[in-house]
C-alpha cells in the first residue's frame, strides 16, 4: 500500500488525527482575513463584465491575418473610443471584441477597421450584442443562484438538520465571495461560462461537505449515552476519517482545471478558457477548504451550545478529569490510537459492549471507565 493509502486508513481507522475544531478559531480567522481580501478587491476593481452583460460588437477578421494582436487592438480601440479585446483563433483569424458601445456605430468600426487591416470589409464579420440581453443573462443567473441556496438549505434540514444546513451556507457564500473577489483582483472577464463555473463549483464544495456530515450523523447516533466524546471531539473525527478522500477528489479535479488555466489560458493564450477556468480553480480550491476547516467546526460550535451537549461535555471532561487525577490513561480526542473503525461514538449502547474486548490491546495498561 503507498504512503498515502496507509495514511488514508489510519486515519479512517482513528489511528492518528489532527484535531480541526480545536483549532477553528485559526480557521476563521484566515477565513475572513481571506474574505475581506475578496470584499476590498471586489469593491475597490469590481468585476470586468463581459461583452453578454454589457453589449457591444465582436468584429472576426478573415484568417492568416499579418497584423499583431497587439497594432489590431491598438486599431480597434482607436476607432471605437473604448477599451479593446483582441484574441488569436486557431486558424489565423481575429477575434476583436469592443464592449459598451452603441451597436448603431458598429458599421463605422467596421469600416475604420477594414481601412486599419488593409482588408475588404465585407471579408469582416460583425456579430452585435445589445445591452438587454446581458440585463436578462444576469438575471437568470442570479435567480439560479438564489434557488440552488434555497434548495441546498432546505435538502440539508431535512435530510440532516438545520445547523449542518446553516453551516453548508455559510461555506457556500464563503466559496462564492473568495471567487468572485479573485476574479475582481485578477481582472479576468466575466462571462456567462463564469456562470456557469460559478454554479459547477457550488455543487462541488456541497458534495464534499454532504460526505463529512453524512459521517458526522452516522458517528453521532446515541452519543449522549456515552462518556467518552464529546460532540466535537466526533466532528473531528468524521474530518479525519474523510481528510485523504476529499484531497485525492480536488486534486484529481484540479489537475484538468489548472491544465486548462495555465496551459490553455496561459501558455496557448486560449483567452476564452480563462472565464471558465479560473472560477473552476479558485471554486474547487476553496471548497474543499471550506467543507473540511469551515463547515464541520461550525456545526460543531452550533450543537454544542444546545443543553444536551452542554451536560454531555461537562460529563466527558468530568470524567476526564478524575481519570487524571488518579493517573489513569485515557485516549481521547487527538489522536483515537487503537481504537476500531466504529469507535466513536458506536462505543454505546448494549449492542456494542462486546467490542470492548479489544479494547485495551496496543494501548498503556490502566483502569478503563
Amino acid at each position: 500500500m503507498s504512503k498515502l493509502g496507509n495514511l488514508g486508513a489510519r486515519l479512517h481507522r482513528g489511528e492518528i488525527g489532527y484535531d480541526f475544531v480545536k483549532n477553528r478559531k485559526i480557521w476563521y480567522g484566515l477565513s475572513i482575513l481571506i474574505t475581506i481580501t475578496a470584499i476590498v478587491g471586489l469593491a475597490a476593481r469590481g468585476l470586468h463584465m463581459g461583452i453578454e452583460f454589457q453589449g457591444g460588437a465582436v468584429f472576426t477578421t478573415p484568417k492568416n491575418m499579418s497584423v499583431s494582436v497587439s497594432q489590431a487592438e491598438g486599431y480597434a480601440e482607436e476607432a471605437s473610443g473604448h477599451d479593446a479585446i483582441v484574441q488569436k483563433l486557431g486558424d489565423g483569424s481575429m477575434r476583436i471584441q469592443v464592449a459598451g458601445i452603441d451597436t448603431s456605430a458598429a458599421d463605422k468600426i467596421k469600416d475604420q477597421l477594414s481601412d486599419d487591416l488593409k482588408v475588404d470589409a465585407e471579408q469582416i464579420n460583425a456579430e452585435l450584442v445589445g445591452p438587454s440581453w446581458g440585463d436578462q443573462i444576469a438575471n437568470k443567473a442570479w435567480q439560479g443562484l438564489g434557488i440552488f441556496m434555497v434548495l441546498v438549505v432546505i435538502y440539508l434540514a431535512i435530510a440532516f438538520e438545520w445547523r449542518m444546513a446553516v453551516a453548508a451556507f455559510v461555506a457556500l457564500i464563503h466559496d462564492i465571495t473568495i471567487t468572485v473577489g479573485i476574479y475582481a483582483l485578477v481582472g479576468f472577464e466575466v462571462t456567462p461560462g463564469t456562470v456557469i463555473g460559478l454554479l459547477t463549483i457550488l455543487g462541488y464544495s456541497l458534495y464534499d461537505t454532504v460526505v463529512v456530515f453524512d459521517s458526522l450523523k452516522e458517528q453521532t447516533k446515541d452519543i449522549t449515552r456515552q462518556t467518552r466524546w464529546t460532540y466535537s471531539d466526533v466532528a473531528n473525527r468524521s474530518i479525519n476519517s474523510t481528510l485523504v478522500r476529499s484531497i485525492n477528489t480536488t486534486v484529481v479535479a484540479l489537475l484538468p482545471v489548472a491544465g486548462l488555466l495555465f496551459i490553455g489560458g496561459g501558455v496557448l493564450g486560449a483567452g476564452m478558457l480563462n472565464d471558465i477556468s479560473l472560477s473552476l480553480f479558485v471554486g474547487l480550491a476553496a471548497g474543499a477548504y471550506s467543507s473540511i476547516f469551515i463547515a464541520t467546526p461550525l456545526v460543531a460550535d452550533l450543537k454544542e451550545r444546545e443543553p444536551a451537549m452542554k451536560a454531555l461535555k461537562k460529563r466527558v471532561l468530568a470524567k476526564r478529569a478524575q481519570s487524571a487525577a488518579k493517573g489513569e490513561t485515557e485516549v481521547h480526542d487527538e489522536a483515537y490510537a487503537g481504537e476500531p473503525e466504529d469507535a466513536a461514538p458506536a462505543v454505546v449502547g448494549p449492542r456494542n459492549q462486546p467490542a470492548a474486548r479489544n479494547r485495551g490491546r496496543g494501548r498503556p495498561s490502566g483502569k478503563r471507565r
